[in-house]
């Protein structure tokens, strides 16, 4: 599976300085480690595990599985019998064990440039444990469900790891979801009670989310859940102190336009304070519960499969899944994905910049990093606010080593050229990496060159929600990279490609992308539907978790992830990767994004159907979309050569960055009925779509 030998031409490697200090500082070693986690699980998962705390230790083997829905009801246990509490590894296990009280755990950086904060191991356990004996107060207890509906601030990792530290499931809802995705995700994983907080700043956008939280709890009131208790942040409407022991409102405020910072002698920018409503028989003032709570709190000690969070992640038919993971497993797996993928050493500056309310922000904001007593930014801001250098400011502000972001914010930066990148030194970078979708080459190449100046690698995760962390990856002193490429599966993950039929196919080849065996932080169950988790991922091909995307791989036995199966097209019988010419359309220097969809075609079966999102300043002209043809056409093949290009000036994405192609296939055929939008970020993008068809009718 994995090769001998990997090729020296066309791929790039990590420095030498990188691999003096690497936990897998060659592909050699790689293959060792990987072969080990594959024939020896419990040994090599074994040792891992004694790093962490264990109330009890595991009565069975490491792993337990069934993945053939036709040999019973699948199911993935991890170190059956141990018992553990996640929290008191990540904060008890680093102040107390390991002398890191005093460490920071995260730099947070907030809207506006100049609100900043940090917080320490220690600082972190107290708030912690004050926020959990909150939630002990308010009846919450081992099991119950709590949902968290807050923007990018600390007390979003307080209030998650006080959920953990009682047993309690937490249930994050990303702040950006309206009140009825909210209201649906409350009612469907019976929430118990709800944190959020006034409003946040999203560069110039207010965002009162209050007002959306007080909406969704109203839907769940008039469906017939009430939900009795919300506890507020005031965020934005600071808590002023002679108020803290109360359980009131917060005053309303006059509030200038502009105040000034004395101990910095600037002046800065001051928002608009929201008005926050409030309705006494429900609403709770966080500031006033905590400074009433004590500051230790014995931790629930948990069996490994009890469930840990509910993640809603959404299908491109159907209501949103309630992705469940569980204890020991997802700890164990966050933490070592963490450690290698990022090759994190004790004086690293992580940054992901992704949200908590996703995946990535609790496998890589919040689990992994605080697991290996990490330090991290947490920023709350936009890449472009108030201005395209933003990031590379950060970057050189907390000197970071460590930075991850989506190929969607790459893309995004890159219109604007190299000089807001250039205007920072960036020296401190020592690993780049990628989530959410494949980075088509182009982007990976602006990424290496300019952002990392050609000496740091690329880690190009590929992994999901349901997945808990990264499967298929390059570690970055033992790869070489190819750009666009996953490379090779982490330690403990076995994939296969599989054809129509369902059989593995073996050396160069394209197909279904499925794992033939679990790793200890895969899902366990949709919640409260163990019946269409195995429909979903164990039914198409009986004995193989089916990531329901698409994956080539390469003659050197590299990995390339070509779209979900959905957006691999059938065309005169050939099968073609959207990403594919997505990456040639985008290769073309008037090009900053594009997206390729199938369109029914009476004889090919399927055509394509491009959009394309143009740089500044450029004009759209047939004798451009005739370039863009031909360039498709040299790239790939006269197949590949698109039916049709639609200029797109904007593209509907989730508000994580992701385009919706589900949508953008409804536009090709002119379908009006789109379904469940309520995740795009800016939906009328897909009104103008829909007027600027480039064919009226199917």
């Amino acid at each position: 599976m994995i090769p001998d030998h990997v090729p020296e031409e066309n791929v790039y490697y990590g420095s030498g300085d990188l691999k003096k200090e690497s936990h897998v500082p060659s592909f050699d070693k790689y293959k060792e480690l990987y072969m080990k986690s594959i024939d020896n699980p419990d040994e090599f998962w074994g040792v891992i595990a004694k790093d962490f705390f264990w109330k009890s230790k595991p009565t069975g083997p490491f792993l337990s599985y069934n993945f053939d829905v036709t040999k019973g009801e699948i199911f993935i246990k991890c170190m059956e019998g141990a018992s553990t509490n996640i929290c008191y590894n990540l904060l008890d296990r680093n102040v107390h064990e390991r002398k890191l009280g005093d460490r920071i755990a995260f730099f947070w950086e907030g809207n506006e440039p100049g609100d900043e904060s940090v917080v320490t191991y220690r600082e972190l356990l107290q708030r912690v444990c004050r926020f959990a004996n909150v939630l002990r107060s308010q009846g919450v207890k081992k099991g119950d469900r709590v949902s968290i509906y807050m923007p990018m601030v600390i007390e979003l990792v307080v209030a998650m790891l006080a959920c953990v530290r009682i047993g309690a499931v937490h249930s994050i809802v990303f702040a950006g979801f309206s009140a009825e995705s909210l209201c649906e995700r409350i009612m469907d994983s019976q929430c118990l009670l709800l944190i959020t907080a006034d409003g946040f700043y999203r560069g110039d956008k207010l965002i009162n989310l209050k007002h959306l939280a007080d909406e969704a709890l109203q839907k769940c009131r008039d469906k017939g859940f009430p939900v009795k208790r919300c506890i507020v942040l005031k965020h934005l409407s600071k808590e002023p102190e002679e108020s803290v022991g109360s359980h009131s409102p917060p005053a309303k405020r006059s509030c200038p336009d502009l105040q000034q910072d004395k101990q910095k002698g600037k002046v800065k920018k001051v928002r608009p304070v929201p008005q926050v409503p409030w309705n006494p028989e429900v609403d709770l003032c966080w500031h006033a519960l905590i400074s009433e709570a004590s500051d230790e709190c014995e931790p629930e000690w948990c069996n490994s499969e009890d469930p840990l969070f509910i993640l809603y992640t959404s299908g491109s038919t159907g209501k949103p899944k309630g992705v469940v993971h569980t204890v020991s497993g997802y700890m164990l797996y966050t933490a070592t994905t963490f450690k290698l993928v990022f090759d994190h050493q004790p004086d690293d500056v992580y940054w992901c910049t992704a949200d908590i309310g996703w995946i990535t922000g609790h496998s890589y904001i919040t689990y992994g990093p605080l697991a290996n007593g990490a330090t991290s930014v947490l920023f709350e801001g936009l890449p472009t606010y108030p201005d395209v250098s933003r990031m590379w400011g950060i970057v050189d502000k907390y000197q970071v080593t460590k930075f991850y972001t989506a190929p969607t914010a790459i893309r995004l930066l890159m219109k604007f050229g190299s000089e807001p990148v250039q205007k920072f030194k960036r020296e401190s970078l020592k690993v780049l990496g990628t989530v959410g979708e494949p980075i088509n080459p182009e982007a990976w190449h602006w990424y290496y060159n300019v952002v990392g100046e050609k000496r740091c690698p690329i880690v190009d995760t590929f992994w999901q929600t349901e997945t808990g962390g990264h499967v298929l990856t390059p570690l970055p002193a033992a790869t070489p990279m190819k750009p666009g490429s996953a490379t090779f599966p982490f330690f403990g993950v076995v994939p296969a490609i599989l054809n129509e039929s369902g059989e593995e196919l073996e050396g160069p080849s394209e197909g279904y992308l499925v794992f033939k065996q679990p790793w200890p932080g895969v899902m366990r169950t949709v919640y409260g539907n163990h019946q269409r988790f195995e429909s979903i991922y164990f039914k198409k091909f009986p004995g193989y978790y089916v990531t329901g995307d698409g994956c080539r791989r390469d003659k050197d036995g590299y990995y390339w992830i070509t779209g979900r199966i959905d957006d691999m097209l059938n065309v005169s019988g050939h099968l073609l990767s959207t990403a594919e010419v997505e990456s040639a359309l985008v290769e073309h220097r008037a090009v900053a994004e594009a997206a390729v969809v199938g369109r029914p075609h009476p004889i090919k079966g399927e055509s394509l159907y491009c959009f394309v999102t143009l740089k500044d300043g450029v004009a759209y002209s047939q004798m451009l979309e005739a370039e863009l043809k031909k360039q498709v056409r040299e790239k790939i093949g006269a197949i590949a050569t698109p039916d049709y290009i639609q200029n797109a000036p904007g593209l509907p994405k989730t508000r994580s960055g992701k385009i919706m192609r589900r949508v953008l296939r409804k536009i090709a055929c002119n379908e009006k009925d789109l379904g469940d939008i309520s995740t795009l970020a800016d939906s009328s993008v897909v009104e103008e779509l829909f007027q600027n068809r480039c064919c009226p009718s199917v």
